[in-house]
């Protein structure tokens, strides 16, 4: 099953490395890795930035998501009605993907000055020892595409995922 995680640190620079340890599990083939993106936003800035990576053949589709997704949700000016009616437009553009309007809001309020955030579509993934690759490392699941019992499995897993 395609999954699709959205993992928050407290660190500007946390998602850089996470994405980094992510990579090396999938040389490793630990996980198979669709595409991913990182939003980082240090202290000062007055937005975010954004990396991107499509991974293989079925990131590219993923990748233009991701700049849509991204760009709206941070880069858009944020004006009374103006993020309710971006966060309609970019739900029904993710409609296919089983984002929803719902978890848009949640990734948007969530990152914030000083934090970063890691969007990852992955499948496959050999969850024991990628957890192992996580022990001790600090960042909370903001959202996933999993029912909630392979939610709580994910977060059993990776221990300190609040």
């Amino acid at each position: 099953m395609t999954t699709f995680t959205v993992w928050k640190f407290d660190d500007p620079y946390g998602a850089d490395h996470a994405s980094d340890v992510i990579q090396r599990a999938a040389a490793e083939d630990l996980v198979t890795v669709h595409s991913h993106a990182v939003v980082r936003w240090p202290v000062g800035a007055s937005r975010p930035s954004t990396d991107e990576s499509h991974d293989n053949w079925r990131g590219a589709g993923w990748g233009a998501l991701w700049g849509l997704v991204v760009g709206a949700l941070f880069f858009v000016p944020v004006v009374g009605g103006i993020v309710g009616a971006g966060l309609g437009a970019i739900s029904r553009a993710t409609r296919g993907t089983g984002i929803t309007r719902e978890q848009l809001e949640k990734i948007r309020t969530s990152l914030t000055e000083g934090s970063s955030a890691l969007f990852l579509v992955t499948e496959h993934g050999d969850l024991d020892r990628l957890g192992e690759r996580f022990h001790g490392a600090r960042f909370k699941l903001v959202d996933t595409n999993l029912t909630a019992d392979e939610r709580e499995v994910l977060l059993e897993t990776f221990g300190s995922a609040q």
